[in-house]
């Protein structure tokens, strides 16, 4: 009967002097918890520490937009410093009649200015410098970015591809469940990290970590 040993997360079947490793490959991180609890710090300290050991880097992350000590929406703002609106509140009653307005609470999303900045970079997904994989960083993916039909099909196919690795950010489960989190949640391929007040200034090495490991194993399987 094959001897079972555990090393770790690793499962290693015995059998006739042959040993069989099954190990849980995963390809993307993403980091889950409530709002302001620091994701998006964790985002950026892991980007910091990824340029420096080399890795390539695409993708963006959302910025709160303050004005007076009042938060009045949220910026998307891509790893090359680039910006533009993603939301901001309604200032007066009554809703434009030019196009749709697309809500979040008392936030009104700029449904094309996101697209117009965040899904161009998409398109360079494929394009590894050197044949090594890129990180590529989504954050977030959550209710404003969710009115994009485009923005699902291309989270979707990033996924599933094979030339680079997510990093990525997605809200807790709160009221009716997101399509697209609850996807992610559940895929075998993804590393989710909840991140707490209590552990957010300990979790970055563990992050860098399995970052590293699904470059490492990426690039094994191209």
């Amino acid at each position: 009967m094959p001897e079972l040993c555990v090393y770790g997360s690793e499962f290693v079947a015995a059998a006739a002097g042959l040993c069989v490793v099954k190990t849980a490959m995963f390809k993307h991180v993403f980091l889950t918890g409530p709002p302001g609890v620091g994701k998006t710090t964790l985002v950026q300290k892991a980007c910091e520490a990824l340029v420096s050991s080399g890795v390539g880097l695409e993708g963006f992350y959302t910025e709160e937009v303050r004005e007076g000590g009042r938060r009045v929406g949220f910026d998307v703002v891509t790893l090359t410093g680039e910006r533009g609106h993603l939301s901001r509140i309604r200032e007066g009653a009554g809703a434009s009649h030019d196009r749709r307005e697309y809500m979040v609470g008392q936030y009104v999303v700029d449904l094309p200015s996101f697209e117009n900045l965040a899904l161009p970079l998409f398109r360079h997904t494929g394009a590894a410098d050197g044949g090594s994989r890129k990180v590529f960083v989504i954050d977030e993916i959550g209710k404003m970015e969710l009115f994009s039909q485009s923005f699902i099909r291309a989270v979707r196919q990033t996924l599933d591809s094979s030339s680079c690795t997510i990093l990525g950010t997605i809200p807790v489960p709160k009221g009716k469940p997101l399509g697209l989190v609850e996807e992610v949640r559940s895929r075998r391929d993804v590393k989710v990290f909840s991140v707490s007040k209590e552990n957010r200034n300990i979790l970055l090495q563990d992050i860098l970590t399995t970052l590293q490991e699904c470059l490492k194993h990426g690039s094994q399987n191209q």
